[in-house]
């Protein structure tokens, strides 16, 4: 049986590929997913599309190496969070940083339906500033 700690740690563990494949099948159509106040991709995105236009293809075209690895979980029924730390260079500047996450995700079914960010996103902007 695969539990919501495990659905979540599969989003963590894999090559970003995996990761990245792993998310959006477990994704309800309705997901909401908030990035952090202060964060460069701060708001909420509704919807596998948003969310991967608003968030992940920014990451992936802005920044040289990011990752989000995953350190520490904790399950409470239908709620998982994941502890981590940020890193990656952000190209146009050159600057490279690392900031510490956390990251609440509620899923309902075997979906996620929400997912929440806490970041240091100060560390993060100041990779972006000239």
């Amino acid at each position: 049986m695969t539990t919501n700690l495990d659905i979540i740690r599969a989003t963590y563990e894999g090559t970003s590929e995996e990761n990245g494949k792993h998310l959006l099948a477990v994704l309800a159509p309705d997901a909401t997913w908030t990035e952090a106040a202060g964060f460069p991709y701060a708001g909420t995105y509704v919807g596998a599309e948003q969310i991967v236009a608003g968030v992940f293809q920014r990451l992936g075209t802005e920044w040289e190496g990011y990752s989000a690895k995953a350190h520490t979980y904790l399950a409470d029924g239908d709620r998982v969070a994941a502890f981590g730390i940020y890193s990656g260079t952000y190209r146009k500047t050159g600057k490279a940083m690392t900031a510490t996450f956390a990251h609440l995700y509620h899923l309902q079914n075997g979906k996620i339906i929400r997912m929440e960010q806490y970041v240091d996103s100060h560390l993060v902007q100041q990779a972006m500033l000239p």
